[in-house]
């Protein structure tokens, strides 16, 4: 039987190129966003056995929605991939510009709705004895990345990772991946970060979504790992 895989925050970057790395290996894909329904739509007239829904993982009524609309067309869900999140780029050293308000917006998408949203889909994912793949950043495991604020809320993503894997196993898997800078819409004008990735990761150049969809999939997949943090990085954390 194919897998259903919802991938959150799918229609441009890691996310597009995830739904797309499963639907070229025959799963049935569901593809989501909070707005770009237009681009959603579009991604599904050029990918096969796949949908889009909607959403916004912030909303924990919108969550259950979600799952209900993928168990009402397809009747199972065996993948979750925690993809959407936010940041806002702000030079550490500027406190005052991380302000509260920006840690709240920042750990609602990327703490706290990947949690409500994983908590929606438990059910079905025992059921399928599937799996949950969370997309973190190399900056919640060193003291890196756009924000403070970004940074801490992939570091609780990472810890809720493991948390959550010894918590629901085994029954369902849960992984994370965290790349390092990847060629993206958001990471288009980081001329400068990509010259000093490019300069110091022993594979001398930036991520492409490909590379981190890879992973993802192999997570997915692979029936005996779970409680993992996977950096996709090129190598970057050695240095």
């Amino acid at each position: 039987m194919r897998r259903v895989v919802l991938v959150t925050g799918s229609t441009s970057g890691i996310g597009e190129a995830t739904a797309r790395y499963f639907a070229q290996r025959g799963d049935v894909v569901v593809f989501n966003s909070v707005t770009s329904v237009e681009a959603g739509e579009r991604l599904v007239a050029a990918t096969p056995d796949s949908y889009y829904v909607q959403g916004d993982v912030k909303d924990s009524a919108d969550c259950e929605r979600l799952v209900r609309s993928v168990l009402e067309r397809s009747g199972r869900l065996d993948v979750l991939v925690n993809n959407a999140g936010t940041t806002h780029v702000i030079d550490h050293r500027d406190l005052a510009a991380a302000s509260v308000e920006v840690w709240r917006e920042i750990f609602e998408v990327n703490v706290f709705g990947t949690w409500q949203l994983s908590v929606a889909a438990m059910d079905a994912l025992r059921q399928s004895h599937g799996a949950i793949v969370n997309v973190s950043s190399v900056a919640g495991v060193r003291a890196t990345g756009s924000s403070i604020p970004y940074a801490a809320s992939k570091a609780a993503l990472n810890h809720m990772t493991q948390l959550l894997a010894k918590s629901v196993g085994p029954e369902v898997r849960v992984n994370a991946v965290a790349p390092g800078l990847i060629d993206t819409p958001w990471t288009q004008d980081w001329d400068a970060v990509r010259s000093a990735v490019s300069a110091r990761a022993p594979l001398r150049r930036s991520g492409k979504p490909d590379d981190v969809a890879d992973v993802i999939y192999l997570l997915a997949t692979t029936s005996y790992v779970t409680g993992e943090v996977v950096l996709v990085d090129g190598g970057l954390n050695l240095g």
